[in-house]
């Protein structure tokens, strides 16, 4: 269960927010993690959101142990991991709900393989195609979202190909050592080529998605 502190909102603020939660619980798909219950905790004020267990932890903790075991995800492992990403995000941007925090960290895994997209509180149904609201995470964060312009689902898009990216090299794309460099080489898309031990087929998705 998680909860989220929803502060001094007003009865109707804590409606709405509520109502989106359960927009989101509607989703029911095999790649997207299932929310079975949100309510509020009077005495606390909390959201608690109550949602489906992965036993094999995220794709964040997977990529550090490959790190620390100075070893890597095999080409059939990424392909099976960023399909199913793909499946799971299609159910959302089917239903106009663009996730605006797509990142290694929200991808759960299970110990039969199955990989779930989670982490939706800062997700949104675009009722009207484009959002204008910084949000997500720097490193995954797309073009448009630095440069302060209206967003869609292409958005999603961006974050996932950085995801890919992550689970070929264990590094994000674009990195810097100030969140100003770390604009221009998103804005600019610079990134590292990856390896060409890796398929033609799968180089060419990175440059697809960024």
């Amino acid at each position: 269960m998680k909860k989220v502190q929803m502060g001094k909102l007003s009865e109707k603020e804590k409606d709405n927010a509520l109502n989106e939660v359960r927009i989101l619980a509607s989703v029911e798909h095999i790649n997207v993690i299932g929310y079975k219950e949100a309510f509020f905790e009077k005495q606390t004020g909390n959201l608690c959101i109550v949602m489906e267990l992965c036993d094999n932890g995220d794709l964040l903790q997977a990529i550090e142990k490959h790190k620390k075991n100075k070893s890597k995800f095999t080409e059939k492992q990424v392909w099976h991991m960023f399909i199913q990403t793909v499946r799971g995000l299609k159910a959302l941007h089917d239903l106009k709900i663009v996730h605006r925090d797509i990142k290694c960290a929200n991808l759960f895994l299970t110990k039969d393989g199955m990989v779930k997209l989670g982490d939706l509180n800062v997700s949104k149904v675009a009722k009207k195609g484009m959002m204008l609201t910084q949000t997500g995470t720097p490193y995954y964060a797309s073009p448009e979202v630095w440069k302060d312009k209206p967003y869609d689902n292409k958005s999603d898009i961006w974050s996932l190909g950085c995801v890919l990216y992550e689970m070929i090299t264990l590094l994000p794309p674009f990195r810097a050592t100030s969140m100003q460099g770390l604009c221009t080489k998103v804005t600019k898309g610079i990134f590292d080529p990856i390896s060409s031990r890796y398929t033609l087929d799968l180089q060419q998705m990175v440059k697809s998605c960024l």
